[in-house]
């Protein structure tokens, strides 16, 4: 079982296409080298002349791994960043050079993907795991989960509700938005998540105030500025406590209960396609937050939040080591 990072692709881009795929493209055509590391080493060593050794080895190791040493009939598990899921598919043919593929990552093999599954269904360990820092690499503490996961099989790994704060506070970045996302989508019910984004809205600096269950017509929140609301512009928002990507008719519903002079916003835990984002472009009293920019929101009002949603999400600053930070002479 393999798992593979494609940071700067499109997230659907492969599922849409049924493959895996590396970069690396200046490296040609991988089966005209002859089927030896060494070989690998070489042409890495020729086309980035630059590369250190240790990094020269891993990066050609990975490109050796991913043209020679994966199987047809290998599970693939590709966690997708920007739309926080997790794509799990069977390897379905040898590797193949793509050089005109306009998505990028040349270097590819067919996949047929068997399920899309949210972040939080699976064990913070699991998540671990595949948070390698290498672009392929293989599973083997969690496979057992992830190959249940696929099959539809009910596995409940003990710690997929209750991680512990020292936990979440002793990883990085994407630990922390998972955590986050959980507890979000687990902790609160549909109407709470709503009172939720009019509490950050409050902490924004808007007066917000949720409609009431049921007969909201779709608009769960309003916003405005001044305290009575008369002061243009009003704003109505729409909150969706779901992991599921959120497409252009839904987000095009909600601009539709948008009168002029007013804003409507869309705030989801999960992501929007690429046709509600080319919607949202054209309309310019539209905004979409999804799951990554909502935390980030939170990231900036958090220490105005009640104490409520502090015990709902303890979080802590934390200092973590960044490379390529300049100082000013």
């Amino acid at each position: 079982m393999w798992g593979l990072h494609m940071a700067n692709i499109q997230a659907a881009a492969p599922v849409d296409g049924n493959f895996v795929g590396i970069g690396w493209d200046e490296m040609g055509d991988l089966s005209t080298l002859t089927q030896t590391r060494e070989a690998f080493k070489m042409r890495y060593a020729e086309v980035y002349p630059s590369e250190k050794p240790i990094p020269l080895r891993i990066k050609a190791g990975v490109l050796y791994r991913f043209a020679l040493e994966i199987d047809v009939g290998d599970i693939i598990v590709y966690p997708s960043k920007p739309d926080r899921l997790i794509h799990i598919g069977i390897v379905e043919g040898g590797y193949t050079y793509r050089p005109e593929a306009l998505e990028g990552y040349p270097h590819r093999r067919a996949v047929k993907w068997v399920k899309s599954l949210p972040r939080t269904n699976f064990s913070q360990s699991a998540l671990y795991e595949i948070g390698a820092a290498v672009s392929l690499f293989q599973i083997t503490s969690h496979a057992d989960e992830f190959r249940a996961a696929m099959e539809g099989t009910a596995i409940v790994p003990e710690d997929v509700d209750e991680e512990t704060v020292e936990e979440v506070s002793s990883h990085m970045e994407e630990t922390t938005e998972d955590f986050i996302t959980k507890r979000l989508k687990t902790k609160l019910n549909p109407y709470e998540f709503e009172k939720f984004i009019a509490h950050l809205l409050t902490c924004m600096g808007y007066h917000a105030r949720v409609t009431q269950q049921s007969s909201d017509g779709g608009i769960d929140v309003i916003a405005h500025k001044d305290e009575l609301g008369f002061e243009p512009p009003l704003i109505k928002v729409q909150c969706k406590q779901t992991l599921e990507q959120i497409g252009r008719p839904k987000v095009q519903e909600l601009h539709g209960a948008v009168e002029r002079g007013e804003h409507g916003l869309f705030v989801t835990l999960g992501a929007f396609s690429h046709d509600a984002r080319l919607f949202e472009r054209s309309k310019p009293n539209l905004r979409l937050i999804d799951g990554n920019a909502l935390i980030e929101l939170m990231y900036t009002h958090y220490e105005k939040f009640d104490p409520r949603y502090k015990m709902l999400l303890p979080l802590k600053h934390t200092y973590m080591p960044v490379s390529g930070l300049a100082l000013d002479d």
